[in-house]
């Protein structure tokens, strides 16, 4: 089996954030409606924080290769 190279992990962090992070998307994305409930204050049950985990997962990993890849290149 081929191990990801740092552009594949890139890649499938691409699509995971435009796919699990969004999902569902109408009438928004859940990701957005956990972000809202947690910046308003209104009290969030354990699968709300499971939730926001789970959606927020792929933002985080493509937020984190983004930032690596610029310190990288800011280095040359």
């Amino acid at each position: 089996m081929k191990n990801l190279t740092e552009k594949d992990l890139f890649r499938l962090a691409i699509i995971s954030s435009l796919t699990l992070g969004l999902a569902p998307f109408f009438p928004h994305a859940h990701i957005w409606k956990q972000l809202m409930n947690l910046y308003h204050g209104r009290t969030m049950l354990g699968m709300d924080w499971i939730d926001l985990a789970m959606h927020g997962a792929p933002w985080i990993l493509l937020i984190t290769l983004s930032v690596r890849r610029m310190i990288r290149y800011a280095k040359k």
